[in-house]
């Protein structure tokens, strides 16, 4: 377990989870005393929440994504061995659009402890 919070959550939360989270665990709502959620890593790898492996609950710096809907994306691993094949690397994080390289394909809205825009590009 990397970090454990306690207390009411939203579904779909992982605030002040870190960046290198592989899964969250959300805990039982029944016993007031052991709601909230954990921020768990796998102790040996696969690890899907590293850059480029296709999962945990960010998108970070070296993931790669494809388009899944109207304006969605989601991960998929960077290796092309996921059900969905890789269309674009988020390069940099940025404070803003206007901050990323002139080679950005597509802004990601990125969450977590980290700046709020992705820059990727072709995978």
């Amino acid at each position: 377990m990397l970090v454990r919070r306690a207390g009411a959550v939203v579904a779909g939360a992982a605030v002040g989870c870190p960046l290198a989270t592989d899964f969250v665990l959300y805990l039982s709502e029944g016993a007031p005393a052991v709601r909230g959620y954990a921020c768990m890593r796998n102790l040996e790898p696969p690890h899907p929440g590293d850059p480029g492996a296709g999962g945990g609950p960010f998108t970070v710096v070296g993931d790669c994504v494809y388009a899944a809907g109207s304006d969605q994306v989601r991960e998929t691993p960077c290796d092309g061995s996921g059900a969905h094949a890789p269309q674009h690397r988020v390069a940099t994080a940025v404070a803003r659009r206007a901050l990323c390289p002139p080679s950005t394909t597509l802004y990601v809205q990125l969450t977590g402890p980290q700046p709020p825009v992705g820059c990727a590009r072709r995978a």
